[in-house]
């Protein structure tokens, strides 16, 4: 699958998990039911996935964790707060870059609507 085609499993996936659960619940809890569903539908994931970022040629230590990798494609950041602020879209459009990813989604699970709390970023797709 290409990075459009997971993104309709993913939004779908969103939507269901926020439907069952509903909001306010703690990021961990729909870091776990999202990989769930994700995984149901045949799409690999990996939790809490370890990015290292190279700085003039060196390999730093630890970098940064993306909350949910799919496929080795798509990273999604969790949120579970009542409002996304801006540094928060910051942070994913540098996961990308720093990961050679081309596709993220915002997603805050806080939300009253889903729909309100899925932002689709992407790094040159």
């Amino acid at each position: 699958m290409d990075e459009n085609q997971i993104a309709t499993v993913i939004v779908d996936c969103c939507y269901k998990v926020h439907t069952v659960l509903g909001p306010g619940l703690l990021e961990s809890v729909y870091e776990s039911a999202l990989s769930y569903e994700l995984q149901q539908r045949g799409l690999d994931v990996v939790r809490q996935q370890l990015i290292p970022v190279v700085y003039e040629g060196v390999v730093l230590g630890e970098g940064f964790r993306a909350d949910i990798l799919v496929d080795d494609k798509v990273i999604i950041e969790l949120k579970s707060v009542e409002s996304v602020v801006p540094v928060h879209k910051k942070q994913l459009v540098t996961y990308l870059r720093l990961s050679g990813k081309k596709l993220g989604f915002l997603v805050n699970f806080g939300s009253n609507l889903i729909k309100d709390g899925i932002t689709r970023v992407v790094n040159g797709l």
